[in-house]
C-alpha cells in the first residue's frame, strides 16, 4: 500500500498553499516573516487612522511595522499598539511615537528618539504616544477661522460682481483701449522722430567735430598770447592815466587851473560873451568894420 496516495498528495498541496498564502498575507502587510524584530508597546488615547501592519519610521527612515492594535478594557481610554522594530534599533528613555498621515491620507508611526544620555528602554517596555501636528492637524485647527472668513468672503464676491455688472467699468476698458491706441501711435511717431535722428546725427556729429575744432584753435590762440606782455602794456597805460589825472588835479597845468580857477573861468566864459556880441555886431554892421569892396567901388 503505497503512502503517497492521491488523497495524501491533495492534502500536501492543500497544506503547503495554506502556508504559502499565510506568509504572503504577512508580507503584504509588512510584517516580517524571516526574521523576528523587539517588540514595544505604545499607549494611545486615540489611534484614528492606524491599522495593524502601518509602517514605523524614525527620521523617515522604515525600521518597522504597527503588528497589533489592542484595547485595555480595564482603562478603555488607553489604546495599545505593538510594534515589531529591527532587533539592531535601540530605543532611548524618553522615546515617544507620534500617529502622521500625508495629504493622499496614508497613516504612519513615527517615533521620535529621546537622549541616549538617559539610558535604553528594555524590549516590551511601553512608548507614550500621540497624535503629530502636521500640516493636516494644522488645516483641521484652521476651518473655524475660515468658516468665521466664508461670509465676509461672500460680501467681497457679491462687491466685486457689482463692481463687473457697472457700466462705468466697460467704459473704463473702453477708455483703456483708445488710450493704448493712442500710446501705439504715439510710439510710432517717437521711432519716426528717432529715425530722423539718426539720420541727421552724423551731420550733427560733423558740426560738433567743427565747434571743437574751433575751440582748441581759440585755445591754442589764448595760448599764444603773450599774457606777460600784455598786462604789462595795460600796466604802463593805467599809469599814464593815473598822470593824467594827477595833472588835471594839480594846478601846473592850464587844465586843472581851468577846472580849479573859478576866476579864470569866469574870465575866459566873459570873453567868450564879448566875442559872441562882436561877431552878432559884425554880421548886423558889416560896414563899420570893412570899409573897401573887392570890386573897388565905395558903397553909397
Amino acid at each position: 500500500m503505497k503512502f503517497f496516495t492521491k488523497e495524501v498528495q491533495i492534502a500536501l498541496v492543500a497544506i503547503v498553499g495554506l502556508v504559502i498564502l499565510f506568509f504572503g498575507m504577512q508580507f503584504l502587510k509588512g510584517l516580517s516573516v524571516l526574521s523576528k524584530g523587539n517588540a514595544y508597546v505604545v499607549v494611545f488615547n486615540d489611534v484614528s487612522g492606524l491599522s495593524a501592519s502601518s509602517p514605523v519610521y524614525v527620521n523617515g527612515v522604515k525600521v518597522g511595522t504597527v503588528e497589533a492594535i489592542d484595547c485595555d478594557y480595564a482603562r478603555p481610554d488607553r489604546i495599545l499598539a505593538t510594534v515589531g522594530l529591527d532587533e539592531a534599533l535601540q530605543l532611548p528613555k524618553g522615546t515617544t511615537a507620534e500617529i502622521a498621515s500625508d495629504l493622499l491620507g496614508n497613516v504612519k508611526l513615527e517615533l521620535v528618539l529621546g537622549d541616549r544620555q538617559g539610558g535604553l528602554l528594555a524590549v516590551g517596555d511601553t512608548i507614550s504616544g500621540g497624535m503629530q501636528g502636521g500640516l493636516m492637524s494644522k488645516a483641521a485647527t484652521m476651518l473655524p477661522q475660515i468658516e468665521k472668513l466664508m461670509p465676509k468672503l461672500d460680501s467681497i464676491l457679491a462687491s466685486v460682481n457689482a463692481l463687473l455688472a457697472d457700466p462705468a467699468l466697460s467704459h473704463s476698458l473702453h477708455n483703456v483701449e483708445q488710450i493704448t491706441a493712442d500710446l501705439t501711435t504715439t510710439t510710432a511717431e517717437l521711432n519716426k522722430m528717432m529715425g530722423g535722428v539718426n539720420r541727421q546725427l552724423p551731420g550733427i556729429m560733423q558740426k560738433a567735430d567743427g565747434v571743437m575744432a574751433n575751440a582748441d584753435s581759440l585755445t591754442r590762440q589764448l595760448n599764444a598770447i603773450d599774457v606777460d606782455a600784455t598786462m604789462a602794456k595795460v600796466n604802463e597805460t593805467l599809469d599814464n592815466v593815473r598822470q593824467m589825472t594827477a595833472k588835471l588835479n594839480s594846478n601846473d597845468g592850464t587844465l586843472g587851473l581851468l577846472m580849479r580857477d573859478a576866476e579864470l573861468y569866469n574870465n575866459l566864459n566873459a570873453t567868450m560873451m564879448h566875442a559872441d556880441s562882436l561877431m552878432i555886431d559884425l554880421k548886423s554892421h558889416p560896414k563899420r568894420y570893412v570899409h573897401f569892396s573887392i570890386f573897388g567901388k565905395k558903397d553909397k
